[in-house]
C-alpha cells in the first residue's frame, strides 16, 4: 500500500514537517547559547572574583610595606585581569617599594601613555626621576600632577603634591623656586592653626621670614598658645630684626614648653641686643652713655684676644686695637652725654670691631654676638 502514496502526498508530508524540525532546531540553538553565555559568564565572574581577591591581598601587602609579597599578588591578580589600570598602577607601587625602579618606570610610563592627566601616575614618574637626578623630568612630572586628575578630594592631593614638590626642591637647595611654589601653596590653603604653622616652617627654610611671620601669626589666631607656631614666629622675627617682637613671641613660646633651649638662647640674644643697642629710639641719654662705654669694654675684650690668639692676625686688627686704645680716655658719661658725634664714632669703631673679628676670628658669642647683629641693623645709618 505504501508504494500507492504519491509523490505529491510525500512531498506535502516533509514541507508539513519542516517547520516543526526548524523549530526544533532554532530552540536547541537558543539553549545551547544560553548554556555557553551562562557557562560564559560564571568563568568570568570567576576570574573577576580571583584578581579581586589576590587584589585585595595585595592593597594589604603594601599597605603593610610588604612589597615582595605585594608584587607577587598583584601579578596573580593581572593574569585574571591583564588589562586592569589600577592592577598595573599598585604593582608599579609595589615594585618601587621594592626597590625595582626600573620595572616599576616600565609599568608607569605604559600607565600615563594611556592615562596622561592620571595624577597618580605623574607623582610616581615624578618620584622616580627625583630618585634618578633627573630634575627636569621631575619638576614636569610634579607639576602634572598638581594640576592633574585624582579621584578622591582632589585639592587636598594636589595640596600634598606641592608639598613633597616643595620638599624635593629644599632637598636640592633650589630655594628660590620653593619659594615660588610656597607663594602658590599659600594662596590655596586652609585657615588652620596646624596648615599654617607648616606653612610657616616651610617659609622658615627658604628663609623668607615675612611669609613665615605672617603665617604664623595666622596659625596663632586660632591656637594662641601653640609652642610650635610661637617659637617659630620668634624665629622669624629674629631673623628680621624685630628684636622687640622676637622677644615677645619667644617667652610665649618658651611659657608653653619651658624646654625649648634653643628658643631660651635666642631669647637672650634678642634681650642683649635690646640691652646693649644705645642707639635705639627712646633711649634717655644717661642710659645710653652709659650703654656705649659698656658696648665699647666688650669690643675691646673681643678685639685684644683675637688679635692676641692668631698668629696671623691681619694688620688692620692691631690697627683697631690702636684706635680703640686712643679713644679710650675720651670716653666718660659727661662727654658722651654732651657729644652726639662721640657716641656715633665710639659705636662706629665698635661696630668695625665685631665685623672684622668675626671674619678673622670666628663667629662671636653672647654679648660679642649680640654687638654684631646690632651693626648689622644699622647698617647704613
Amino acid at each position: 500500500m505504501a508504494a500507492d502514496v504519491k509523490p505529491s502526498q510525500k512531498l506535502a508530508a516533509y514541507l508539513g514537517r519542516k517547520p516543526v524540525v526548524l523549530a526544533l532546531l532554532f530552540l536547541a540553538a537558543i539553549i545551547f547559547f544560553l548554556i555557553v553565555s551562562a557557562l560564559s559568564r560564571a568563568f568570568h565572574a570567576q576570574q573577576v572574583a580571583l584578581a579581586d581577591r589576590w587584589f585585595n591581598r595585595g592593597v594589604n601587602d603594601l599597605k603593610a610595606r610588604r612589597y615582595g609579597t605585594a608584587v607577587l599578588d598583584f601579578r596573580s591578580a593581572l593574569r585574571y585581569a591583564r588589562d586592569d589600570y589600577s592592577y598595573q598602577l599598585d604593582l608599579a607601587q609595589a615594585l618601587m617599594g621594592q626597590g625595582k625602579t626600573n620595572e616599576a618606570h616600565a609599568y608607569l610610563i605604559n600607565l600615563w601613555d594611556r592615562q596622561p592627566e592620571n595624577g597618580f601616575v605623574n607623582l610616581e614618574l615624578a618620584r622616580i626621576a627625583a630618585q634618578q637626578g633627573e630634575t627636569d623630568k621631575a619638576l614636569r612630572y610634579y607639576h602634572n600632577a598638581i594640576y592633574a586628575t585624582w579621584p578622591d578630594d582632589q585639592e587636598a592631593s594636589r595640596r600634598y603634591t606641592r608639598l613633597e614638590l616643595i620638599e624635593y626642591l629644599l632637598k636640592i637647595n633650589v630655594k628660590s623656586q620653593a619659594q615660588a611654589e610656597l607663594i602658590a601653596l599659600a594662596a590655596n590653603i586652609g585657615d588652620k592653626a596646624e596648615q599654617q604653622a607648616q606653612l610657616g616652617d616651610l617659609f622658615l627654610r627658604t628663609q623668607d621670614d615675612e611669609h613665615a611671620l605672617a603665617a604664623y601669626r595666622l596659625s596663632l589666631k586660632s591656637e594662641a598658645h601653640d609652642h610650635r607656631a610661637l617659637a617659630g614666629a620668634g624665629q622669624a622675627a629674629f631673623n628680621l630684626g624685630q628684636y622687640a617682637v622676637a622677644e615677645r613671641y619667644l617667652q610665649e613660646a618658651i611659657a608653653a614648653d619651658p624646654k625649648d633651649a634653643a628658643s631660651a638662647a635666642q631669647l637672650k640674644t634678642a634681650e642683649d641686643v635690646l640691652l646693649m643697642d644705645p642707639l635705639r629710639r627712646g633711649v634717655p641719654a644717661h642710659q645710653r652713655a652709659r650703654t656705649v662705654m659698656e658696648d665699647f669694654e666688650v669690643s675691646g675684650s673681643r678685639v685684644k684676644a683675637c688679635v692676641t690668639s692668631s698668629s696671623s692676625a691681619p694688620a688692620s686688627l692691631q690697627a683697631l686695637v690702636d684706635n680703640w686704645e686712643k679713644m679710650k680716655p675720651r670716653l666718660n658719661e659727661s662727654a658722651l652725654r654732651r657729644d652726639p658725634d662721640l657716641v656715633e664714632a665710639a659705636m662706629g669703631l665698635v661696630f668695625a670691631i665685631e665685623r672684622q673679628t668675626n671674619t678673622a676670628c670666628g663667629s662671636p658669642t653672647g654679648p660679642d654676638r649680640a654687638l654684631l647683629l646690632i651693626a648689622h641693623l644699622h647698617e647704613g645709618s
